[in-house]
């Protein structure tokens, strides 16, 4: 299952140049970025391990795109976002977040579905990653 996360969710996996090109793009617009890593990407995860501090008064994509590779060597298994803040309305929002890693293999979602009352059916999703414990959820 190829799960859809985030802005490009629906292109082909960015190359690094792609990355350069976005990072570029979020810096020029005073955007700070930051590198999430998660290995229970359920859609309502949404608060993903942040690697290192938020990256401010950046001029350039390189800084950022090293700490993606220190992030995407450190996890080799796990999903790895790019998520740049527009604070200009006085709050924090998320402007850009797009995946930058993906495990080889995904195992994906079960859609479970229960009868509740009046006959009315009830959905959950549950991800069959998290049947393993976490840091082992996508091999060893």
């Amino acid at each position: 299952m190829y799960l859809r996360h985030g802005t490009f969710s629906y292109l082909p996996e960015l190359t690094d140049a792609e990355i350069a090109a976005q990072v570029r793009y979020a810096l020029l617009n005073s955007w700070p970025v930051s590198i999430e890593y998660t290995d229970d990407p359920h859609p309502r995860n949404t608060y993903w391990e942040m690697w290192g501090l938020p990256l401010f008064d950046l001029d350039e994509p390189d800084g950022v795109l090293a700490e993606i590779n220190a992030c995407r060597s450190t996890f080799p298994r796990h999903y790895v976002r790019v998520n740049a803040y527009d604070a200009t309305y006085t709050k924090q929002t998320t402007a850009l977040s797009f995946l930058v890693q993906r495990p080889a293999q995904e195992p994906g979602f079960e859609l479970a579905r229960a009868e509740g009352a009046d006959r009315r059916q009830i959905y959950s999703v549950r991800s069959y990653a998290t049947e393993r414990p976490q840091g082992q959820r996508y091999g060893g």
